[in-house]
């Protein structure tokens, strides 16, 4: 049985903004990231982890790289541009409310109806693309640690989408289980690479968050 732990990067400036990053906005890391980093590695101190595979985007490559540096152990980390964030197009760099105002079906078909989104119209890529590129690193990943525990740190729209086309959820039904929170852990397994099986969702507990806090969740 292999594990994937997919981690959501640490919450950066824009997240806290309520803007859209996509593949191209890269925002730094907010002082506070650092800390939740280094609390996610206490909760995967025991855990033997075989290889950690990064976006190259700075957010996750640098969560990647303080989670390694907190574990304190020999990790090899592979930097794989598939596992950049989604392309959001003209959203990008856009806070949320302006992007409502100019697009309002595009943005409520992007957050809740994947099946009818319309990526043309933001020149961004589309669900069935993002899930192509990001599904197949994740799958060659395991293919190359049968048996393994490793760890992907990505993004939060790319890795919602991925994780559930992964265990059989149908493009309408992609955001049923909600968004997924920054420096969180969503756990996979797989015994062929090919299916996949979800074994836990969305997990913050180790944050010890005393309140929602509506900027953390995408």
């Amino acid at each position: 049985m292999t594990k994937v732990y997919l981690i959501r990067h640490g919450k950066t400036q824009w997240n806290l903004e309520s803007r859209y990053q996509g593949a191209h906005g890269d925002s730094p890391l907010l002082d506070s990231s650092y800390h939740e980093i280094e609390m996610l590695a206490k909760s995967l101190a025991d855990v033997p982890i075989a290889h950690v595979y990064a976006s190259p985007l700075k957010r996750a490559r640098v969560t990647a790289q303080k989670l390694i540096e907190h574990l304190n152990r020999p990790i090899p980390l592979t930097i794989d541009s598939r596992l950049r964030e989604f392309n959001l197009g003209k959203m990008e760099g856009m806070h949320f409310a302006d992007v409502e105002a100019k697009w309002p079906e595009a943005l409520h078909n992007f957050r809740h109806h994947p099946d009818k989104y319309d990526a043309k119209l933001i020149e961004s890529e589309s669900f069935q693309e993002v899930i192509t590129r990001v599904g197949s690193a994740i799958k060659e990943f395991c293919q190359l640690n049968p048996d393994k525990n490793i760890v992907v740190v990505s993004h939060g729209a790319a890795l919602n989408a991925t994780i559930n086309a992964l265990v059989g959820t149908p493009l309408a039904h992609l955001k049923d289980r909600g968004g997924l929170s920054n420096t969180s852990t969503t756990i996979l397994q797989t015994n062929d690479a090919e299916h996949f099986t979800l074994e836990r969702w969305n997990d913050t507990s180790y944050l010890h968050k005393t309140k929602v806090d509506p900027t953390d969740t995408i």
